[in-house]
């Protein structure tokens, strides 16, 4: 292995939800993440952004670059990121949440 293999790793953000609403979004989220983390290499397959970051760069971090861009596009309301769950990917899906109705009588 090299050097640059053993100080990086993979992260994914499925954003098929995102995109549904608008595509914009996604590209605005991926300019985003270059500002606010520059160490970050970002590449777009689709629905799902291949995110390459140095080893010590915590997905939690990440995770709340991703829920301040939300916030900061007034979407939070829509949608969240959540952990992937996935065996051979690691990283967030951005989900739409579920509105409970309830009605009362």
């Amino acid at each position: 292995m090299s050097q640059i293999e053993v100080s990086t790793k993979e992260l994914f953000i499925n954003v098929k939800d995102l995109s549904f609403k608008s595509d914009q979004l996604v590209v605005d989220l991926m300019r985003y993440l270059t500002e606010a983390l520059p160490q970050l290499q970002i590449t777009r397959n689709a629905m799902e952004l291949e995110v390459i970051a140095p080893f010590k760069l915590s997905k939690r971090v990440v995770k709340l670059r991703l829920k301040k861009y939300l916030h900061k596009k007034g979407v939070s309301g829509e949608f969240r990121p959540i952990a992937m769950n996935e065996l051979n990917k690691d990283g967030y899906v951005i989900k739409e949440k579920k509105n409970l109705e309830l009605a009362y009588y």
